[in-house]
């Protein structure tokens, strides 16, 4: 297989721990200058996938080159190439925003001058120049977030993986980060997105694999995904929950052909696909007025990453076991480097904190 003009080629890999198998035979290529989003549930295997491709697991089946060099065999090489930022940001509060992109330049064997010119420049390319000489525990969250990317962006990688960049920012913060990553695109940079956030998949990624305990079950286009479940929808959301039977029987008479209504009952909402979007959205206003259904919320919308996730895997993605490569409360002295399962064998090959200088 041609692979030069894949920033990232993965075929077959597998990972088990015990009885559990976190990737299995899993598939992927990401091209030159785009978003790949992993989407799934805790459990999943994302944050597997991004270990190995980032050389800080070895799979037990298959293989993946990144930048074109084999990840098990030349990780070295692997990292050369590559940028990690993790869940949680690794940064010092102790200095300021300048001086920590100046360390982590050092920790990647710049000269002092060199460190501190790539400082500014990203400094600069990620709007924190008026920030650069604050500590770091006065930033934000989201300035916090697109520091940890101005650091990953130290070498200018050719990959950057995001293992759920965003989690636990609010709405401002996240729209923060988003376009930071979009600034990275325009260099030339791949990016490989793992998250739970279905509207960060949509809005960010060129492509979404969707995993679901282990195995990949969907690789397209956000559009082509939402495109499989129809085109236009009709939402009702319902005042009471007692009224949710009554609005699904109304959805199901201007259900296109071939199509269902969906309930989610925790936000009392019932969509259907549909034809006709102004017959359908007139014809279920007026019956459910008729029938004193009492409507919250209509409208017709196209469908979202949401559905197609619950219609490919059953549950939504926020639902799943946990990864048993993420610990539940994690340990620094447990796992120094971000290596992975703590309980697992140290590999020789995994690289040093200056190798990869928490990325």
């Amino acid at each position: 297989m041609e692979t030069t003009s894949h920033a990232v080629l993965a075929e077959g890999l597998t990972k088990r721990y015990g009885a559990t198998c976190a990737l299995d035979d899993f598939d992927l290529t990401v091209a030159p200058g785009t978003v790949q989003g992993l989407l799934g549930p805790n459990g999943a295997g994302k944050t597997t996938a991004v270990r190995i491709l980032s050389t800080l697991l070895r799979p037990d089946g298959g293989r993946a080159l990144v930048a074109g060099h084999d990840v098990a065999k030349d990780p070295r090489r692997v990292r050369r190439h590559i940028g990690l930022v993790g869940q949680n940001a690794a940064l010092d509060e102790a200095v300021t925003g300048r001086r920590n992109l100046i360390l982590f330049g050092r920790l990647f064997h710049l000269d002092k001058r060199r460190a501190a010119r790539r400082a500014d420049e990203l400094l600069e390319r990620f709007d924190l120049v008026e920030a650069a000489d604050r500590g770091v525990r006065q930033y934000s969250g989201g300035m916090r977030r697109r520091l940890d990317l101005a650091a990953s962006m130290i070498l200018a990688p050719t990959v950057l993986f995001l293992d759920e960049p965003t989690t636990g920012l609010d709405p401002r913060a996240r729209n923060e980060v988003w376009e930071a990553v979009r600034s990275l695109l325009a260099g030339g940079t791949a990016v490989l997105l793992t998250t739970q956030y279905l509207d960060e998949a949509d809005k960010l990624a060129d492509r979404v694999a969707v995993l679901d305990r282990g195995r990949k079950i969907a690789d397209d286009t956000p559009d082509r995904l939402k495109r499989e479940l129809g085109g236009d929808r009709i939402e009702v959301v319902v005042r009471e929950a007692a009224h949710l039977q009554p609005a699904l029987r109304v959805l199901a008479l201007v259900t296109e052909a071939g199509g269902e209504p969906l309930v989610d009952a925790e936000e009392r909402r019932v969509t259907a696909p549909v034809e006709d979007r102004v017959a359908a959205l007139t014809h279920v206003a007026r019956v459910c007025r008729e029938e004193g259904i009492a409507i919250e919320d209509i409208g017709v919308r196209r469908p979202t990453l949401d559905e197609v996730f619950l219609r490919l895997t059953g549950h939504r993605a926020h639902e799943g076991d946990p990864d048993p490569t993420t610990p539940a409360r994690p340990d620094p002295s447990a796992d120094p480097g971000g290596r992975g399962d703590p309980s697992a064998p140290p590999d020789p090959s995994a690289p040093s904190g200056k190798e990869v200088a928490h990325r």
